[in-house]
């Protein structure tokens, strides 16, 4: 459990947030977490080398050079290769992620949270707190210092519900900072690195947006990791399990809709939509888990509802692997991964084959049996029927009854080797044991059961069994981020209300003005809420007379901050003053028109052509289309100068032809399908 800090800016005695997990702690998670984070490094080195390798090569004419540095290359592309492998290892480590009392259940997929170096705000903010809200910005140190110690501990947070609201915190105050101190016509200097989940290619920009995305990313991914660590065994833990699933996929979905043009592929719409899809699938297969924990009883209908629950396991689990083949997610995707999935769905399928054999073969229908009922429930198992096969015939006749069960059987054994093939295929499954375990026990299962129905007679036996109907009375979705029920302060709640005070108002600088009551009267009427503005001026009084104007918004009386009071409690403090000479501090408002970005280049370290660079090249395909309405730009696109200035380190040059300028237009995932993809 992770421990509170009071925050140092907050007035509240109950302010607080909550510490990050001990980074050199010597857990399971923080070894690997360490881990993914020196293979950060490592990777980042190896493509600042290829990246200059591969500038070199352009610029050089000498044959020997150019040999000499396309040699080095093919060692530098091998390093990566191995990196990104052991990368993979990680975000496959069923040992530091999954609940290991007693379970005999086939893992489940966890995501990695995305690593970022540290990020101090310390000088940036305190030059625009002085530039742009003209105070103090020594005053405003604490609240600096809270801001930097809540990201760092939104670095390590805890598997647990404190964790996630540690997180989502951050998320809400990032909102805050974005309008108080990131304009949209300038950037305040400020640059953020994150790495990729999968690839562990790092992102940088002064954009806050790609911080916003990257924390939501790892929102997602702290779930799946609560996921995972639920015990499996018991019902509450199944449930848990699946509402951490649906919770998951909520959150990557809404970041897949609300920041669409991420620089990094693992937030890139087509992988944050394969990662809803498992999240989802998960879900569901926790959900059957919970329905067969207390057993599954060997009754005609209790198998029926089994049937078609376990077949709808596998069609969620058969549609991710089908997704996850797709480009571009199969270039980045981890193999072991993949290949879970499709274990997944064989498995399941077979177990639905399975279930349908044992309704087949042991239950002849009897004479006190409800025939129609029967009839009706094995009906609805079934999307089609083989011509000249009638259900009710089916239970009537034993022989066809028999020949029908061991078809499915015999589908059924299909499947189970077909999985403990693929899972032969891939060495880091191979190494898990309990999902062997699991597998080989399916099998033996479905081979005895064929066994004990074997006549001499089966070489007759040619019918084939019909695909199974998926059907599920406990559907899961997709549960949304509930932002609103995290209680989040304004570290920077001293500047003011953030309807006037934030980085898209420009305001002349504070203006002292001193005057005193007419016969008890002000000369001015006040208006709106906090702070309150002056209007109604006259032209003659006092205060006009000492420099106060129409619009003016009035910050300090007497040297007393009342930006946040209302109209009520401003007029007590001029009555409180009396006869005597006031003092005030006041702003005027400038007329401004705040513009989008233009243009937010992407540095990524050697590696220029970022997901948003590839979705800003598929827009000039359109260029013949863009005389209609103006398309708004990616909130992480890069400007045309930019691409044609970057240079490309997706693939290794074969050779290189120095005086090709051939301008290609390219496809929205035209590097994706290369053969070095990333790496």
């Amino acid at each position: 459990m992770m421990d509170a800090l009071p925050a140092r800016g907050c007035p509240e005695e109950d302010c607080y947030f909550r510490k990050g997990c001990n980074p050199l702690a010597e857990t399971g998670r923080s070894k690997l977490q360490n881990r993914r984070a020196v293979l950060n490094q490592q990777i980042l080195r190896a493509v600042r080398m290829r990246a200059g390798a591969e500038n070199l090569l352009r610029a050089t004419t000498n044959n020997k050079v150019r040999e000499q540095v396309l040699l080095e290359l093919s060692f530098v592309n091998s390093d990566l290769q191995i990196l990104k492998e052991e990368l993979e290892g990680l975000n496959i480590s069923v040992e530091v992620y999954q609940n290991t009392e007693g379970t005999f259940s086939i893992p489940l997929v966890p995501l990695g949270l995305k690593e970022t170096k540290e990020v101090d705000f310390t000088l940036p903010l305190k030059d625009f707190i002085l530039e742009h809200y003209s105070e103090d910005s020594s005053e405003y140190e604490d609240e600096i210092a809270d801001l930097v110690d809540l990201r760092q501990a939104c670095r390590t947070p805890s598997r647990d519900e404190a964790g996630i609201e540690m997180l989502m915190s951050y998320f809400l105050q990032l909102g805050f900072i974005e309008n108080r101190f990131f304009p949209p016509t300038r950037h305040t200097g400020v640059l953020f690195t994150w790495y990729d989940s999968f690839t562990g290619v790092p992102v940088c920009q002064q954009n806050l947006l790609l911080e916003k995305a990257s924390i939501l990313f790892n929102i997602g991914a702290l779930y799946t990791q609560i996921g995972t660590r639920c015990n499996r065994q018991t019902q509450a833990g199944l449930e848990n399990a699946a509402d951490a699933f649906q919770r998951a996929a909520g959150v990557l979905s809404y970041l897949k809709e609300t920041f669409t043009h991420t620089p990094s592929y693992d937030m890139s719409p087509a992988m944050l939509n394969v990662l809803v899809k498992m999240m989802l699938a998960q879900a569901q297969e926790c959900a059957f888990e919970q329905i067969s924990l207390p057993g599954i009883r060997n009754e005609f209908f209790t198998l029926v509802k089994m049937t078609q629950e376990v077949a709808k396991v596998g069609e969620v689990y058969m549609m991710v692997s089908t997704a996850v083949t797709q480009e571009p997610v199969k270039e980045n995707i981890p193999y072991s991964w993949s290949k879970l999935v499709q274990i997944k769905a064989d498995h399941y399928r077979a177990l639905a084959h399975y279930f349908l054999a044992t309704i087949l073969c042991d239950h002849e229908l009897q004479s006190n049996d409800d025939e129609d009922q029967q009839e009706k429930a094995l009906s609805q198992l079934y999307d089609y029927i083989p011509e000249g096969v009638m259900i009710l015939t089916i239970l009537k006749d034993k022989v066809q009854r028999k020949q029908l069960g061991k078809a499915h059987l015999h589908k059924a054994i299909v499947y189970h080797e077909e999985a403990l093939r693929v899972c032969g295929l891939c060495k880091k499954l191979r190494n898990i044991e309990v999902l062997l375990e699991v597998l080989t026990a399916a099998h033996k299962r479905s081979l005895l059961k064929y066994a004990q129905q074997e006549t001499e007679d089966d070489f007759l036996s040619l019918i084939q069994a019909p695909d199974i109907l998926p059907k599920t009375e406990h559907k899961v979705e997709m549960v949304a981020p509930q932002f609103s029920k995290v209680k989040v302060t304004d570290f920077f709640h001293r500047l003011g209300p953030l309807s006037v005070f934030s980085a898209k108002q420009r305001w002349t600088a504070p203006r002292i003005i001193h005057f005193h009551c007419e016969t008890g009267e002000l000369g001015f009427s006040l208006k709106g809420g906090s702070p309150v503005q002056i209007y109604g001026l006259d032209p003659v009084c006092s205060a006009a007379s000492a420099g106060l104007k129409d619009g003016d918004y009035i910050v300090s009386i007497g040297g007393v901050d009342c930006k946040w009071l209302g109209v009520d409690e401003v007029l007590e403090k001029f009555e409180s003053v009396g006869e005597q000479p006031i003092e005030v501090e006041v702003i005027s408002c400038q007329d401004t028109t705040a513009s989008a970005h233009s243009k937010s280049a992407t540095y990524s370290v050697g590696m220029q052509k970022t997901y948003s660079l590839i979705c800003l090249a598929m827009e000039e395909n359109k260029t013949d289309q863009a005389k209609k309405a103006p398309l708004k730009l990616p909130f992480l696109s890069w400007g045309t100068k930019n691409r044609q200035k970057a240079a490309s380190t997706l693939c290794l040059p074969s050779a290189v032809a120095a005086s090709s300028q051939v301008k290609k237009k390219f496809s929205p995932f035209t590097f994706l399908g290369t053969e070095s993809s990333l790496y």
